[in-house]
C-alpha cells in the first residue's frame, strides 16, 4: 500500500465537500503539475491512504484521510472550454492530464497543522517540509504516515 498527501483548498474543495458527495467520493482533478501528474498516473494505485490537506488558507494543515478508488484516468475537465482546468494541448485521443478518484476514510480529530509537521524530526525529510515545494500531491513514507496520525 502506499501513503500520500493531497492538497486543496479548503474554500475551492475541501474535507467537508468531499464528506458531502454521493458515496463519498469525488474525481481529484486539475492537477496541472508535470511531477504531480506523473506520480498520480504512475504510481497512485487503489487502495493507497490519503492525507487530505488543507492549504492557502488561514490555517493550512492535515485534517483528514481518503482512499484512492479508482487509479488514474484522463482528466475530462482537460477537453471542456467551459470547466476551469480547460487546457488546449490535451487531447481525448492523447490525453495530457489525469486524474483519480478519492473517498473520504475520515476526519481527523484535529487539524494538524504544517507548523506543527515542522517540528517533528521525523518528518524532516517530508516533501510538505522541504523548502520551496509546491506540489499539490507528495508521497508519504510508511514511517511518516504513522508519525503523522501519533500526533493527532
Amino acid at each position: 500500500m502506499g501513503y500520500w498527501l493531497m492538497k486543496s483548498e479548503p474554500d475551492v474543495f475541501g474535507i467537508d465537500d468531499l464528506a458531502a458527495r454521493p458515496r463519498k467520493i469525488e474525481h481529484w482533478d486539475g492537477v496541472r503539475n508535470f511531477q504531480a501528474r506523473n506520480m498520480m498516473r504512475d504510481e497512485m494505485k487503489k487502495g493507497d491512504a490519503v492525507f487530505f490537506y488543507h492549504s492557502s488558507c488561514k490555517l493550512p494543515g492535515i485534517v483528514g484521510i481518503a482512499q484512492i478508488v479508482k487509479e488514474a484516468y484522463p482528466d475530462f475537465t482537460a477537453f471542456d472550454p467551459q470547466q476551469k482546468y480547460y487546457d488546449p494541448r490535451s487531447d481525448p485521443a492523447k490525453p495530457l492530464w489525469y486524474m483519480v478518484n478519492v473517498q473520504f476514510v475520515r476526519r481527523l480529530k484535529r487539524t494538524i497543522t504544517l507548523e506543527e509537521l515542522k517540528q517533528v524530526n521525523a518528518l524532516k525529510d517530508m516533501p510538505l517540509i522541504r523548502r520551496g515545494n509546491r506540489l499539490s500531491i507528495m508521497p508519504v513514507t510508511e514511517k511518516q504516515w504513522n508519525a503523522i496520525l501519533a500526533l493527532e
